[in-house]
């Protein structure tokens, strides 16, 4: 698969506010990967927390300091982690392709956007809550170079919820929307939690390719 089509089955646009100080991921072939939080605006004048990964090819991490803000261009990638205390988990980050630092608050531009396209990994879950929105949990697997796939959490609402209902494991879509954090509550053991964050897309547009998926009408 080309760099370019697999750019064009995931790409992500993010602009926000640096809210850690960069710190090292892992090292491939002697490039060093290092992850920053940034704090990213939603139209409810509240934020979600997103982690960005870079290369410090890319841009050094003495670069990006507390209070500047990122222009971020790349992917929303997901990867397995091991450690001794919670094992194996799936992280999900924006990778970053193009960094720019930014003194002042970025206001020109949409914070938030990201276009996937993917295969369904598992049958859509769809349910109403109690106030009776509706709501589809959608795991779509992208297609990325070097016949590897990331695993990336979707959310619907009401018609595009209802829509997703429809769809079966192995149909191919394509979705608009935002990248979101959400805390939960994780139970540990009997008499403990622990707060976490999951990351998911929240969906704002979705069609299906119908030339991949000749069973749909």
């Amino acid at each position: 698969m080309s760099g370019n089509l697999t750019l064009e089955n995931n790409s992500v646009s993010v602009v926000g506010k640096v809210i850690t100080d960069p710190e090292f991921s892992h090292e491939v072939y002697g490039e060093g990967f290092y992850i920053v939080y940034i704090q990213v605006p939603r139209l409810s004048e509240t934020y979600d927390n997103l982690p960005v990964m870079f290369s410090e090819r890319l841009i050094s991490p003495d670069n990006i300091l507390m209070s500047k803000y990122l222009i971020v261009e790349g992917q929303f990638r997901s990867y397995n982690n091991y450690n001794n205390t919670s094992g194996h988990k799936l992280m999900l980050t924006v990778f970053a392709r193009e960094i720019e630092v930014s003194d002042e608050e970025v206001t020109n531009r949409n914070p938030n956007q990201i276009t996937l396209n993917g295969y369904i990994c598992r049958k859509p879950m769809y349910r109403t809550t109690p106030f009776g929105r509706e709501i589809a949990d959608i795991l779509l697997a992208v297609n990325r170079a070097y016949n590897k796939s990331d695993y990336i959490p979707c959310i619907a609402w009401g018609r595009n919820a209802r829509f997703a209902s429809t769809l079966e494991i192995g149909d191919n879509i394509r979705i608009w929307g935002r990248i979101q954090s959400r805390t939960y509550q994780k139970k540990i053991s009997e008499t403990e939690t622990e707060e976490r964050v999951a990351y998911e897309i929240s969906v704002s547009k979705m069609e299906v390719i119908k030339e991949n998926n000749n069973k749909k009408d």
